[in-house]
């Protein structure tokens, strides 16, 4: 079974450096209209505990997305109950 090909994008840090990520997983929730993505870095160790980045994001009409950080808590939540519940339905498959 050939693996499925994630979709990678590039995040600049603080110092605007550019940092090669893989999508986890994006999510709109309804209520508010706003727009979620998870992603962990491309380069990390094997045997490192694996370390997932979130963003709430805006996609322009040029497919362009542009990230914001999640600030409050209940966003940090949401996101959280959504990442728990994407890993709990693949360990079932």
């Amino acid at each position: 079974m050939p693996l499925e090909k994630k979709e990678r994008i590039i995040v600049p840090d603080e110092n605007g450096e550019e940092n090669l990520f893989e999508v986890l997983f994006t999510f709109d929730v309804d209520e508010t209209g706003d727009s979620y993505i998870a992603v962990v870095p491309v380069e990390q160790a094997e045997d490192e505990e694996v370390e997932v980045y979130a963003f709430r994001y805006e996609e322009t009409e040029k497919e362009d997305l542009t990230l914001f950080p999640i600030e409050s808590d209940e966003e940090w939540d949401m996101v959280e109950e959504m990442l728990n519940t994407l890993s709990d339905e693949e360990l079932v498959e």
